[in-house]
């Protein structure tokens, strides 16, 4: 009797917890049962959700998101063979002024002549209430080929709405339920509201921490040693796993500089990051490589699930691999591994049978 006195008030609290959230994720609860425990994944809908809103069960790799100017036709053309696993053509920073509208033209018809392949195409636009916003919208919208739009500058959740809206009043029927967004913080004021953007729109999949913008705001000195980022980066990766988001890292700046582009790669994936930003080619190879889940992760996360599943049959909660106790975190970090392998397009061992 306690036992389901117990489960009650548990799944109630859990459902008053989700009526103040604006985002779908899921909730696990235990439901005691026979005195074995199991694990019960429900996912509450926020009643906001439009049904012309994208459905995010597919997850996009982006390892690298690799900038190409908009307006500058050499680099364009080159970014057709890249195999970065997000091209995003800028608008904003990599364009000047005087530009922006042969930048525009230049990346819709780039967009519109690109074949589906591995790399999602997205663009970068100009900040919303900067006077360009609507411009690029009205023009990269009407792609057909057009994936994700990254959002620069994003410091309240009205910026993400506005361009939810205007995807929802101008993009393509091929297009509406299928462009992702995905939102650059850059600011004290983006850092402070980073809850209330991350729960903003259901188009929203991704976060980005731009340091340089960020440090301007701040008045912070740049270091090597990247001490001085450390906050606001675990806000980022903290916020986009409490929201079911994908957390990019920042630009290196170094970009003749495998060593040090590799130590920003492996510190960020320690960090949580899932992806890096890359401003040149060369740079787009080494980021994937790192933030590509090593053999030895994958292979331990296969036999994790196995062991889990294996295990659940028994009504065994907790058991021993390797000499190690393996519980629900564990498991819970096995799936995000294989998930990013999956992505990545790693082919998933299959563990030999437990005997």
């Amino acid at each position: 009797m306690f036992k389901k006195v117990m489960t009650i008030i548990f799944e109630k609290r859990i459902s008053n917890a989700t009526t103040s959230s604006t985002k779908t994720r899921p909730s696990h609860i235990f439901n005691i049962n026979n005195n074995n425990t199991t694990l019960i994944t429900r996912y509450y809908a926020s009643e906001s959700q439009n049904k012309d809103k994208p459905n995010k069960k597919e997850l996009r790799s982006r390892r690298a998101l690799f900038y190409v100017p908009g307006s500058e036709e050499r680099k364009v053309n080159r970014s057709r063979t890249s195999k970065a696993d997000c091209i995003v053509y800028d608008l904003e920073d990599g364009v000047a002024f005087n530009r922006k509208g042969i930048a525009r033209e230049m990346v819709f018809d780039t967009l519109e002549a690109s074949e589906p392949g591995t790399s999602e195409k997205a663009v970068r636009i100009n900040a919303v209430g900067s006077g360009l916003d609507l411009d690029d919208l009205n023009v990269v919208l009407r792609s057909t080929r057009l994936q994700a739009i990254v959002i620069p500058k994003v410091q309240t959740p009205k910026d993400i709405q506005f361009v939810s809206r205007m995807i929802d009043s101008v993009a393509t029927d091929a297009t509406k339920t299928t462009i992702r967004l995905i939102a650059s913080i850059e600011s004290a004021l983006g850092i402070m509201n980073i809850k209330e953007i991350a729960t903003s729109d259901p188009r929203l999949d991704a976060l980005i921490f731009a340091a340089e913008d960020y440090c301007a705001d701040l008045g912070l000195i740049r270091t090597s040693s990247r001490k001085e980022l450390a906050y606001a980066r675990q806000v980022i990766v903290t916020a986009a796993c409490a929201y079911d988001l994908q957390a990019i890292d920042l630009v290196c700046l170094d970009y003749n500089d495998d060593t040090i582009l590799t130590e920003e790669c492996q510190e960020g994936k320690e960090m949580g990051f899932v992806g890096k930003q890359a401003i040149h080619p060369r740079q787009v190879d080494i980021i994937q490589q790192t933030f590509l889940p090593d053999d030895k992760d994958v292979n331990r996360a296969a036999r994790i699930i196995q062991g889990f599943k294996h295990h659940t049959d028994k009504g065994i909660g907790a058991f021993s691999l390797d000499g190690k106790m393996i519980d629900l975190p564990m498991v819970k970090w096995a799936e995000k591994i294989i998930a990013r392998a999956k992505a990545g397009g790693v082919t998933i061992p299959t563990p030999p049978p437990i005997e």
